[in-house]
């Protein structure tokens, strides 16, 4: 008997941990990916909670320890250069399960673990789904129909297939009012196993040491503006907003420009999808509950809702209500961290220069044992939350 078939958007970790998951269901899987190749670079990310413990059940636990990063402090500065505030994370994490990694390095590992029965197409993506009850007739980018049992968008925040299959986007997406831009440099300054911020009010700049000498460098600003900003403005955008950061901000940004470094910028925006299927198509990962780098839980959550969805799918000999089953468990817990990522942006990056001093103040004469109680607390509770809908 002919293994059923689900045809993937996105090679992303949402994309890569469903096949995974659906190769271990006895389901055989298609990805296509509109890069042409499996992009590296990217922010970096922390694997903790939900996301990690998913991760060991993927048998992944040494293969990403091996190329995780060790981080002593985060080091912040303003931007006169002054220190403002060291956090030490064993402060913080104790003895939590917890690994700091790339997300292309994440995403190498997935790849690397896929199913013999995986087939990946890059350059390619779909481009018109019809459904008839028992199949997905799908029509890709390079003239080929995939007749498939499930189609799964896992194409990101700004997917294709979202409003090709459930309508106009606008009512999905709720800007936080930032923007983020993220690129690697050279490493002039030495970094080592720290990673450093430069603060200032509506601003925030971090980098971080890479393998190989590089620098990962991270910027968050407040802005109301959201939509792709085209790749001639992205340096000009930038200057912009770090027209009054520290000397160092502006001149590795100056050095990122000679080296004709290119930028990714994008907006901090949720995904608030009302359903997550239709039919024979379901939305998973960023493409369906988008929450930011400010939550810290977005990779780790697009892995356990793969998982979820995987297991429930193996559970049924039925696609529909195993997608519905899976969004009942799943979206209570999803909401819940939505909610405190809408909390954390109001005072991720204050505005006004007094918010951002009496932040300061605040975090400066904190006990650290009040900080570590708090951030334990925070991974303890969504671990529970996914626990609860497992």
């Amino acid at each position: 008997m002919t293994p059923p078939l689900a045809l993937i958007a996105g090679a992303g970790v949402a994309g890569l941990s469903a096949a995974w998951w659906l190769g271990r269901a006895g389901w055989r899987s298609v990805i296509v990916e509109r890069a042409r190749n499996l992009r590296g670079g990217a922010y970096m990310l922390g694997l903790s909670g939900p996301g990690y413990e998913t991760a060991g059940r993927m048998g992944l636990h040494a293969e990403l320890a091996a190329v995780a990063y060790k981080v002593d402090e985060n080091v912040y500065r303003d931007r006169y250069g002054r220190e403002l505030l060291r956090l030490r994370y064993r402060e913080f994490i104790r003895d939590l399960p917890y690994v700091a990694l790339r997300r292309s390095d994440l995403v190498a590992a997935l790849h690397g673990a896929l199913p013999a029965n995986t087939e990946l197409r890059l350059a390619t993506t779909i481009t018109a789904i019809d459904q008839d009850g028992r199949k997905a007739s799908a029509v890709l980018s390079d003239g080929a129909q995939v007749d498939a049992d499930l189609v799964i968008a896992a194409d990101g925040f700004r997917s294709t297939l979202r409003p090709l299959m459930f309508g106009p986007d606008d009512p999905r997406l709720k800007p936080l009012g930032y923007r983020f831009a993220v690129y690697d440099i050279d490493d002039p300054i030495g970094l080592g196993s720290d990673f450093l911020s430069y603060a200032e009010p509506g601003h925030l700049a971090e980098y971080y040491a890479l393998r190989g000498d590089r620098l990962a460098a991270l910027h968050v600003w407040r802005d109301g503006r959201t939509g792709p900003v085209p790749a001639d403005a992205r340096w000009p955008l930038l200057e912009h907003v770090t027209a009054r950061s520290f000397g160092r901000v502006r001149e590795l940004m100056a050095k990122a420009t000679a080296d004709g470094v290119a930028p990714i910028i994008d907006d901090l925006t949720l995904v608030d999808a009302p359903v997550w299927s239709k039919g024979r198509v379901v939305l998973l990962g960023d493409a369906a509950h988008c929450l930011t780098l400010i939550s810290g839980q977005g990779a780790g959550m697009a892995m356990t809702s793969a998982e979820m969805l995987g297991r429930e799918l193996a559970r049924s000999g039925d696609v529909g209500a195993a997608l519905i089953a899976h969004e009942a468990r799943l979206r209570p817990a999803i909401e819940r961290l939505q909610q405190r990522s809408r909390r954390m942006a109001s005072m991720f990056i204050p505005e006004s220069p007094l918010a951002f001093h009496v932040r300061n103040v605040v975090l400066r004469h904190m006990p650290r044992a009040w900080l570590g109680r708090y951030f334990l607390n925070a991974v303890k509770a969504e671990i529970g939350l996914v626990q609860e809908a497992a």
